[in-house]
């Protein structure tokens, strides 16, 4: 199984274009802050990404997605956000039922790490359908299909381009992909950010059972 940082990227390079190549980003500047945010969610990852590398590659989508619950919760399966998005993947209620995740008293599947994963893959892959281009993708999981589509069709009215570094989205939208790329790079070269990542062990970590009822 390859790493989500070594395997073949298809994902466009966005180090030069925003500034987050591991040449540009002085470790005596960012190795506390990086250490300390880095040092819990590796731990934490290190128990899914083995799943979540293996359900990619099933799906000959990019590896280096796996690395996206770091962004999106330090890959914390109980995370939530004042929004009510919640586990790894951080699907908002309506995203999850539109996904099959099942959420009531007894159990919420937002924070189950295998239905979680498919869905998220599942959503993503229909993204990715719909916008040819991962980067777009990627913004739409962050600020909604909608949204992008609004704004790509805007900056088409106006003869503007219409590629993520391009559109006009939230602050959080337009560093949603340059956060993803530093996260790699720290992934790829964790020396120069004075950061210790954990092994991933080469097997599963977690196992699937079929139930009955709840």
């Amino acid at each position: 199984m390859a790493s989500p940082a070594s395997a073949t990227s298809t994902m466009p390079e966005t180090a030069s274009r925003f500034g987050t190549s591991p040449n540009r980003m002085r470790p005596e500047n960012t190795a506390q802050m990086v250490s300390v945010y880095m040092k819990g969610a590796t731990v934490r990852a290190s128990r899914y990404l083995f799943h979540v590398v293996q359900e990619l590659e099933k799906r000959g989508m990019p590896t280096e997605l796996a690395l996206l619950p770091l962004v999106e919760s330090a890959y914390n399966p109980r995370a939530v956000s004042p929004a009510q998005a919640a586990g790894m993947w951080q699907f908002i209620p309506a995203t999850g039922k539109r996904y099959n995740l099942q959420q009531d008293w007894w159990r919420d599947d937002r924070r189950d790490i295998v239905a979680s994963t498919n869905a998220a893959l599942d959503y993503l892959q229909m993204l990715h359908g719909m916008f040819n281009d991962w980067q777009l993708a990627l913004a739409a999981y962050n600020w909604g299909e909608g949204a992008v589509s609004r704004a790509v069709e805007k900056a088409r009215a106006k003869g503007e381009p219409t590629d993520y570094a391009s559109l006009r989205m939230p602050a959080e939208t337009a560093g949603y992909v340059p956060k993803l790329q530093a996260i790699k790079n720290i992934v790829m070269r964790p020396e120069l950010f004075a950061v210790t990542l954990p092994e991933v062990a080469n097997m599963p970590y977690i196992a699937t059972i079929t139930k009955t009822r709840d």
